[in-house]
C-alpha cells in the first residue's frame, strides 16, 4: 500500500510541475492564456486551430492531473481509516484484557476467601484453635473478605 502512495506521489511530482502540452511533434508550455514555445510568446503568430488543439490537449492534461489528485487524496483517506480502525481494535483488545484480568483477580480472591473459611472451620472442629489463632483467622477472613468486595468493586 505504502509503495503505490509513493509512486503516486512521485507521478504528480513529475506531472504536477510540467504544464507542457506535446501537440503533432511540437513541445508547448502553456501558462495561463498563453502559449509558449522555447520560452518564447508565440500566441498570436499560432492559428486558431492549433491554439484550441492545445488548449484541448492542455485540459485534458489538466483533468487527468486532477483525476490522479482525488485518486491521492482518497488514498490518504483509506490509509487514515485503516489506521483508526486498527487503533480502535487495540484499545478493545485492551480494555478485554483488562476485563480478564479484573475477572481472574476477582476469581482468585473469592476462593482465597472460601479456602481460608473452609479451614477454619475445619480446626475448630477438630479443637486445634487456640484463642489467639481463632482471632487471628477471623481478622484473616475479615481481610479476605474485603480483598474480595474490593476485586468486585472494581469488575
Amino acid at each position: 500500500m505504502k509503495f503505490w502512495i509513493i509512486v503516486l506521489f512521485v507521478v504528480v511530482g513529475f506531472v504536477g510541475t510540467a504544464q507542457e502540452v506535446n501537440v503533432s511533434g511540437s513541445i508547448y508550455t502553456v501558462k495561463g492564456k498563453a502559449i509558449l514555445m522555447n520560452g518564447e510568446d508565440v500566441t498570436s503568430t499560432l492559428p486558431a486551430e492549433k491554439q484550441e488543439q492545445i488548449m484541448a490537449a492542455f485540459d485534458e492534461k489538466k483533468a487527468e492531473l486532477k483525476k490522479i489528485k482525488e485518486e491521492e487524496d482518497k488514498a490518504k483517506k483509506t490509509e487514515s481509516d485503516i489506521k483508526k480502525a486498527e487503533k480502535k481494535q487495540k484499545k478493545a483488545e485492551r480494555e478485554l484484557k483488562k476485563r480478564e484480568k479484573l475477572q481472574s483477580n476477582f476469581n482468585k480472591a473469592g476462593k482465597k476467601h472460601d479456602d481460608a473459611i473452609k479451614k477454619y472451620e475445619k480446626l475448630k472442629k477438630k479443637g486445634k484453635l487456640s484463642p489467639q489463632d481463632e482471632t487471628k483467622w477471623l481478622s484473616k477472613i475479615d481481610k479476605l473478605k474485603s480483598n474480595l468486595a474490593k476485586a468486585k468493586r472494581k469488575l
